[in-house]
């Protein structure tokens, strides 16, 4: 497509760790470097912090519950205000709203401005439950969008059950050759390493049931090693272990990404034990793009992106005891695990940046073929009143 000025919308917090940022930022990186011009409008909780060129801070976010997890985003008038300045000054050829049906920057954005709109959605929450039961609030704003895109079948089912409105599948992207490439650290290797990433104070990530297979998986291979890496208080989780395993866990605390790529290379096993509320799995793409085998809670989410079992082993979800017959099978066959790494490798080729964004410039391209840029809206809605 031609070189465009894109504006991006990011809901959550810049500097709070999260799947949807590092997707836009990936996204507009890899986007600046095909010769866009791309501008990120995002919430960002600390002032102080050293942020990218390309991203214009909206403000301070506020924490609200969403699906399970706690999001930190922005909204009402003075939000508002920002983003119509942004757009206003911005001279768009095509704004790109990520989550733009949740009280967020993107849904004021939507809400602003009137053009080429492109939204992608991310959430997947059951019917009529949580932020989506004001559905039929949202619906003029998500019908203004000139495309959608749903990052998997979840993400879509989503969008038609609430919005009866359809969008085009393209999920999220990686770079898949700096995980590939990693380099391998000794603190991460092991025999028998057995590696988790996550927000420690969210149940839904399923640190809990990855620790209660613990004392079966020690059992038979006494020297196991579970890494545990994320932000989190580590203390109320060791105060529940035996004091005889406790030497079997470790806590790194947070990876930067660099840490992170080198993690997901080293260790022999990666689990991803979440309970639900996934409707992608960014992470599980990450380890196979390592080619680390890896072992995942039966949730559709995980299922669709391990392709069944195919390239990669599936437990019963919340079922620790599973859970530990699946790690002490994977870490005595060595030939299992090199079959999964090379199938997992081979399944995540689809996920490279390279891929997704063609086909994000492809829904671009489509959505700009009229010509018009976009403009301020003239109609106001009432959370953007001042």
């Amino acid at each position: 497509m031609k070189k465009s000025r894109i504006g991006m919308v990011c809901p959550y917090g810049w500097d709070t760790p999260g799947g949807v940022q590092t997707h836009i930022r990936e996204l507009t990186e890899h986007l600046i470097t095909e010769g866009h011009h791309v501008s990120v409008l995002s919430p960002v909780s600390d002032d102080s912090l050293e942020i990218e060129d390309y991203v214009v801070n909206a403000g301070k976010p506020i924490s609200i519950p969403i699906n399970g997890s706690v999001a930190r985003v922005l909204f009402g008038p003075i939000a508002s205000s920002r983003a119509k300045q942004w757009i206003a000054s911005g001279d768009f050829d095509l704004l790109h709203l990520h989550e733009p049906a949740i009280p967020s920057l993107s849904l004021l954005a939507c809400s602003a401005a009137e053009g080429p709109l492109v939204g992608t959605f991310h959430v997947s929450t059951p019917k009529k439950k949580a932020i989506y039961a004001i559905g039929p609030i949202l619906e003029p704003i998500v019908e203004k969008l000139t495309a959608r895109i749903a990052v998997s079948e979840l993400a879509r089912s989503t969008l038609k059950d609430h919005f009866e409105t359809d969008a085009v599948v393209i999920p999220n992207g990686i770079d898949g050759h700096k995980y590939a490439n990693a380099k391998k650290s000794a603190e991460y290797s092991g025999e028998n390493t057995i590696g988790f990433i996550g927000r420690f104070e969210e149940p839904r990530k399923g640190l809990q049931v990855l620790l209660d297979s613990l004392p079966i998986v020690a059992r038979f291979i006494p020297d196991v090693k579970y890494l545990i890496a994320g932000p989190g208080e580590s203390k109320d989780y060791i105060k529940n272990i035996d004091p005889q395993l406790r030497n079997r866990i470790k806590f790194l605390g947070f990876l930067t990404d660099e840490m992170k790529e080198s993690f997901l290379k080293s260790v022999k096993i990666y689990v991803a034990p979440n309970t639900g509320g996934e409707s992608f799995g960014i992470i599980l793409t990450e380890a196979l793009s390592a080619g680390t085998a890896v072992v995942a809670s039966d949730i559709p989410a995980f299922k669709a992106v391990l392709e069944n079992g195919d390239a990669g082993t599936l437990f019963t979800n919340e079922n620790s005891a599973e859970l530990a017959k699946v790690l002490v099978a994977l870490l005595r066959d060595g030939e299992k695990r090199d079959k999964l790494s090379e199938n997992g490798k081979l399944s995540a080729q689809k996920y490279d940046w390279q891929v997704v964004a063609e086909q994000i410039e492809n829904i671009y391209e489509m959505a700009t073929a009229g010509g018009q840029k976009v403009s301020l809206s003239s109609e106001t809605r009432f959370w953007s009143r001042r």
